[in-house]
């Protein structure tokens, strides 16, 4: 009976123990996700606004020109 494990597998690691790039990974992906979020944010705020602006055009009274 052989007790080691072949060199393709490797040892289970701690929870608590990520290495460098795992953390960098988890940290790049957090980002991503938060850039997303905000990227539809805006894109929807600029829709939202860009109708309201038309709205409000349609109601703005003409300006007189000034008498002096």
């Amino acid at each position: 009976m052989n007790d080691e494990q072949p060199a393709a597998q490797t040892p289970p690691k701690p929870a608590g123990k990520l290495t460098r790039e795992e953390r960098l990974a988890a940290k790049l992906r957090e980002n991503l996700r938060r850039r997303k979020v905000q990227a539809r944010e805006l894109s929807s705020g600029a829709e939202d606004e860009a109708d309201g602006a038309r709205d409000n055009e349609s109601v703005r009274l003409p300006k007189s020109p000034l008498e002096s």
